[in-house]
């Protein structure tokens, strides 16, 4: 499995380097935004915030709109706000320094686990006049390409899993943006206003109150 390290910090990166190889990873260090961006694609990356050139949070961004490689910011941020931001952007996991290796290996491995588990279920969908490939991390409504951001594709891949089903915010959260942290659950609204605009038909997403959402094909 390969790893890239990004970490400016030679006294942080070279022991955590040595340590995930003698794991068993095979790892690339870089030190600024632009290798990482210019690195071939890994299995996974570590990405620390604060870089030499850029923010990891614009280095997470740029990943994010390429692929679904998996992500765990690494930082000396630990506020709230930032690990919102973070996971906004579309990190998988968010870890604070100064942190254990162990944790570090654990968090490591529970995010390929959940990232292997979502590539078991990747398929291409037809739910009505939409389509949606998850592989391609595309959708379309009547042959029209739709403009969505990292999470507001995640959360329609997953309400169309199961046309017609409730999912409730607690599954949302978890599954899209990987938090029980229920504060989040403004920020669902936020994305399922902006889904209902792009599909074209307020309908496509129906809210059951107290429950949850659910995906309706308008008109059926």
């Amino acid at each position: 499995m390969k790893l890239l390290l990004v970490e400016d910090e030679d006294a942080i990166a070279e022991p955590l380097a040595e340590g995930l190889r003698r794991e068993g990873f095979v790892v690339e260090r870089v030190a600024t935004g632009e290798a990482a961006l210019a690195a071939a694609t890994p299995d996974l990356v570590l990405l620390d915030v604060g870089l030499p050139d850029t923010d990891g949070l614009s280095v997470c961004r740029e990943l994010r709109s390429r692929s679904g490689v998996p992500i765990i910011m690494v930082t000396a941020k630990g506020e709230e706000i930032d690990r919102v931001v973070g996971l906004e952007l579309g990190a998988d996991d968010y870890i604070v320094k100064p942190f254990g290796f162990r944790e570090l290996l654990a968090r490591i491995r529970a995010v390929m686990r959940r990232t292997s588990e979502r590539a078991a279920t990747q398929r291409h969908a037809r739910i009505g006049p939409l389509e949606i490939d998850e592989r391609g991390r595309r959708a379309r409504v009547d042959g029209r390409e739709l403009e969505l951001t990292p999470k507001e594709f995640d959360l329609l891949a997953l309400l169309a899993r199961d046309p017609g089903a409730v999912v409730s915010k607690a599954e949302i959260l978890q599954e899209v943006w990987q938090t029980t942290w229920f504060g989040s659950a403004k920020t669902i609204d936020v994305h399922v206003a902006a889904l209902r605009k792009k599909l074209g038909d307020p309908s496509w997403i129906q809210t059951v109150r107290g429950v949850g959402m659910r995906l309706h094909v308008p008109d059926e």
